[in-house]
């Protein structure tokens, strides 16, 4: 299976990996425990999830300065993310995942939420400005069919 979304601005090394589709905005500061990397908040629709190598496609970041400078530390720590996908971001997001060296983009010729499901296999090519979905997950599959 295979599907391209174009993004609008791209920056960074291409990469690979399973996909994590939030359905709210991320803040690494407010919902991410900085010790496991695993999404800690309550009610949010990744909770309970680990973001170590993972592709995270978010609708919007959340905070500021603090959240986007915390990038350089997850990553520092092991368990930073391979790519942030956001359909809209700011600044600060960017200046923190240029500094640790962390593929993201921003915009959407098409919403990834709804064609991107958590466990899908997608890759991110900056250069082309593209996400694609490159496989399935079956147990996500398996669930939507059951």
């Amino acid at each position: 299976m295979s599907r391209t979304i174009a993004l609008t601005r791209a920056f960074g090394e291409a990469v690979e990996g399973e996909a994590i589709v939030m359905r709210e905005g991320f803040s690494p500061r407010y919902d991410l425990d900085r010790t496991t990397g695993v999404i800690s908040r309550i009610g949010h629709s990744a909770e309970g999830l680990s973001i170590k190598d993972r592709i995270l496609v978010i609708p919007t970041a959340k905070g500021g300065v603090a959240g986007g400078w915390a990038f350089y530390d997850m990553l520092q720590q092991g368990f930073g993310p391979k790519a942030l996908v956001f359909g809209k971001l700011n600044p600060v997001m960017v200046q923190g995942a240029v500094l640790a060296r962390m593929t993201i983009s921003e915009g959407w010729s098409e919403d990834p939420l709804q064609a991107v499901k958590t466990g899908d296999r997608v890759r991110v090519e900056p250069r082309a400005r593209t996400l694609s979905l490159v496989g399935v997950d079956l147990f996500s599959v398996s669930k939507v069919i059951a």
